[in-house]
């Protein structure tokens, strides 16, 4: 049976989101609770999980795409050889999340781990991670900042021009 995968309901002010990439490609075997996929909005990154058992069939949606609430994006089969397939996967990493490229070190971030980091000129890589597989939290780079007493960014001055020579 092919169950559908779809983008989960988006909230009321957030009318669509951009797939980020897949952790699964078609033909993957999959188990209930594996990632999927990353989608972004404009305020949050959210993990799309299987839902069952299987295979991943057809991605219907690629990278980049922006999709709606509720949208289908995939669908994964659940019978026959496709499911029993599935729980030879239980011992293979998963491919990476959304990473930052620092210093040749991969670092899993979100949206707003990122804009912080580029704020304060962080690199990435130099902050312990203590999220969910790796991933580097916005609590992580704000932890870090209040150690290694790194101030906010001096906010540009607009001094006005020297009067001319007289």
């Amino acid at each position: 049976m092919l169950v559908d995968v779809k983008v989960p309901v988006l909230a009321e002010s957030i009318s669509e989101a951009t797939l980020m990439s897949w952790h699964k490609k078609p033909g993957d075997p999959v188990r209930r609770g594996d990632s999927l996929i990353d989608i972004e909005t404009d305020k949050v990154t959210l993990e799309v999980s299987a839902l069952n058992d299987g295979v991943l069939a057809e991605v219907l949606k690629q990278d980049g795409e922006v999709v709606d609430s509720d949208e289908v994006i995939a669908r994964i089969e659940t019978q026959g050889k496709a499911a029993a397939a599935a729980p030879a996967a239980t011992g293979e990493p998963a491919p990476e999340q959304q990473s930052l490229m620092q210093d040749g070190a991969a670092v899993k971030a979100g949206p707003a781990v990122r804009s912080l980091l580029e704020e304060h000129r962080l690199d990435a890589a130099a902050i312990p991670a203590t999220g969910k597989d790796g991933r580097l939290t916005k609590e992580d780079v704000l932890n870090y900042l209040d150690s290694h007493g790194a101030a906010a960014p001096a906010p540009v001055e607009n001094k006005p021009p020297p009067p001319p020579p007289a």
